[in-house]
């Protein structure tokens, strides 16, 4: 039996069939991994439009939402009320939960818990478009361009004035990347431990017969840059498939030359193939982890990415001398190093130094076994220290059960 306490809270920001990433992946594992040691969470969230569905992980479970639940479009387009989020994650009720674990990418972290409660969250990112990259949000958004674009910088300013001020709530932070915890410090000035995400890397095989094509999978949005990976493919005539929908796809398809493929919308078993037999997953974004190419490694597939984030984490970059590497990482976030980096695996043959086996025994260390060795003591270390402060916070006749 676990020393944690009971009941627990989870709070995640939104449950939605439109969002089914990493964040959705760890906050299944936190679920699974608490349900294990008799500790089943109650979960929370601003929406939910999953414990509905029939075949999702979270049909027929209790959900406690926000009155954003019940506004006009608000389960499938909650992010349109943005400048009403933090005040409705401020209205779920935790009293009755003595530890309250948030999943955070946006505003979970921001839930009001009382002195005798432990609030740990575990931060996927803190709000990209608020902070770092807010300049290039406002280039690429027409709203942001047009006559309201004072109100969006407003609306940004206030969002990250109640973000810096909601990260004093929290008694300890988690991050899923050193990457992340450097942005933690930056933007909130707090400390986090690292625990790598869960990956799934049991579903993928490594010993399947390789193909001469790189691999592209991910969301076709602008900050994946698949435009680069279009570019140096396009410099190099080197055969790349992509895999993965959104707004960019049309101006990529415009840039593509013949050898590049796009296949849109796969499903996971269609793409799980093709990770298994490609010769490399390539990837330009930058990633606060990066779950495609942990799932990559556990497919036997290199990866070359851009050297920078997450990946720093996950991908032990063969040119820098890395025992056991796992692909190669270019470090200037353009076309022409992304090109002179698939030059060099290729003329090197490199995918022959970096055999499938090993690329899946180094992903077997983001396991989701993995993942529950790591938090798991964490949370009860960090409960054991809160009951050892409140203790401490008494006084003697209090500690012994005696009215003062």
């Amino acid at each position: 039996m676990s020393a944690l306490p009971g009941p627990i809270a989870l709070v995640h920001e939104w449950f939605s069939p439109r969002s089914l990433g990493g964040a959705e992946q760890v906050v299944r594992q936190l679920d699974t991994m608490l349900s294990a040691v008799g500790r089943r969470p109650q979960l929370f969230a601003l929406v939910d439009g999953e414990s509905s569905r029939a075949g999702s992980w979270l049909a027929g479970r209790q959900v406690q939402t926000s009155f954003i639940q019940g506004l006009p479009w608000g389960v499938s387009h909650v992010q349109h009320y943005l400048p009403l989020l933090p005040l409705a994650i401020e209205q779920l009720d935790l009293a009755a939960h003595p530890l309250v674990l948030s999943s955070n990418h946006l505003v979970a972290k921001g839930v009001l818990t009382g002195p005798d409660q432990l609030h740990v969250s575990y931060v996927h990112t803190p709000v990209r478009y608020a902070w770092d990259q807010m300049h290039p949000y406002l280039a690429s958004s027409s709203l942001a361009r047009g006559p309201l674009g004072p109100l969006v910088r407003l609306q940004l300013h206030q969002l990250r004035q109640w973000d810096a001020i909601s990260s004093l709530r929290v008694d300890a932070f988690v991050a899923n990347s050193r990457f992340t915890a450097g942005r933690i410090w930056r933007c909130w000035r707090r400390r986090a431990q690292v625990v790598h995400p869960p990956v799934a890397v049991e579903r993928f095989r490594w010993d399947q017969p390789r193909d001469d094509v790189y691999l592209s999978l991910c969301r076709l949005v602008p900050n994946k840059r698949v435009d680069l990976v279009v570019e140096a493919f396009n410099r190099t005539g080197l055969p790349l498939v992509v895999i993965g929908d959104g707004p960019e796809r049309p101006r990529l398809e415009a840039l593509a030359g013949p050898q590049i493929r796009f296949l849109g919308r796969c499903s996971d078993a269609e793409a799980t193939q093709w990770l298994e037999r490609c010769r490399a997953y390539v990837y330009a974004g930058l990633e606060d982890f990066g779950i495609a190419p942990v799932e990559a490694m556990a497919a036997g597939a290199p990866v070359i990415g851009y050297g920078a984030g997450g990946l720093c984490d996950s991908v032990r970059c063969h040119a820098q001398g890395a025992s056991h590497p796992t692909g190669l990482l270019f470090g200037e976030q353009s076309a022409a190093c992304l090109a002179a980096a698939l030059e060099h695996f290729e003329s090197s043959r490199l995918w022959q130094a970096l055999p499938a086996e090993a690329q899946r025994l180094w992903a077997e260390n983001f396991s989701a076994a993995r993942f529950e060795q790591r938090l798991l003591p964490l949370l009860e270390q960090l409960w054991q220290a809160h009951q050892g402060r409140l203790q401490q916070t008494r006084s003697p006749d209090d500690r012994d059960g005696r009215l003062a």
